[in-house]
């Protein structure tokens, strides 16, 4: 049986005493999600350490947005995947869309990434995707198992299983156009395919999140397809109620 996750992309949003507000509304309610589903708020890093204080033992987990590349250093701007930890961080994105369009982000950078969210025991939720011009032009699934064969088949097989993946659609964010449950399911199961090639039955136990425009009034229809084993939720996130809407659809 695969984990059910429901992790929550804050962005750069929330000031630090909203975020810590939002993180306990979270967690007061998270009852109502059922101990079947995960649930990690992934806070802007101004927010982690009061956020890590009130989610402590109730069940919700902290994530990051993202890791420096390197160990430690002249390196400014740059967050540590070890002063993540330290906080008492679980999980790291790694590998964001917007990472990768905004700020550049390479399967180089992010195999360094990966490298140091493991050595300090941070579970990578690694995103992939494709823009709309690449769906358009039937090179979805090239893009998406380049960005799996590049990064994921680096890993060894114990950091494997320890690997969260979650698909956006780019294309489908911010554009008006809307991925359909069996569009997200055909490559959910794709993704698990590619990694069966390195990973072999291990792959089916590997979470693939959906990272798309996920609601709860479409978060039932999602989270009923087979492959598709919960959401990393942006907009959504930043309500308790919407967030916990979003859970309870499991």
């Amino acid at each position: 049986m695969r984990r059910k996750i429901v992790a929550g992309n804050w962005k750069m949003n929330t000031m630090p005493a909203e975020g810590v507000e939002l993180a306990k509304a979270v967690a007061a309610k998270r009852h109502e999600a059922g101990s079947n589903v995960e649930l990690i708020v992934c806070p802007p890093f101004t927010h982690l350490s009061e956020v890590v204080k009130v989610t402590r033992g109730t069940g919700v987990a902290v994530g990051a947005q993202n890791c420096a590349a390197e160990e430690k250093g002249a390196y400014t701007g740059e967050v540590s995947a070890a002063m993540l930890a330290s906080l008492g961080v679980e999980y790291v994105i790694l590998g964001h869309s917007e990472r990768r369009e905004y700020y550049g982000e390479t399967s180089e950078t992010l195999n360094r990434k990966m490298a140091m969210a493991y050595a300090n025991k941070l579970v990578p939720i690694y995103c992939v995707g494709e823009k709309l011009a690449e769906r358009e032009a039937g090179k979805h699934f090239d893009v998406v198992g380049a960005q799996l064969r590049e990064v994921v088949f680096n890993l060894t097989t114990e950091q494997f299983a320890h690997l969260i993946v979650a698909y956006e659609p780019v294309w489908a964010i911010g554009t008006g156009k809307t991925a359909t449950s069996e569009q997200a399911e055909e490559i959910h199961a794709f993704i698990r395919k590619i990694l069966a090639e390195k990973f072999g039955e291990a792959a089916e136990n590997t979470p693939i999140l959906y990272g798309g425009s996920c609601k709860p009034s479409n978060a039932p229809e999602l989270f009923a397809k087979s492959d598709v084993d919960g959401g990393l939720i942006g907009g959504a996130a930043l309500d308790a109620d919407s967030f916990l809407g979003i859970a309870k659809a499991f």
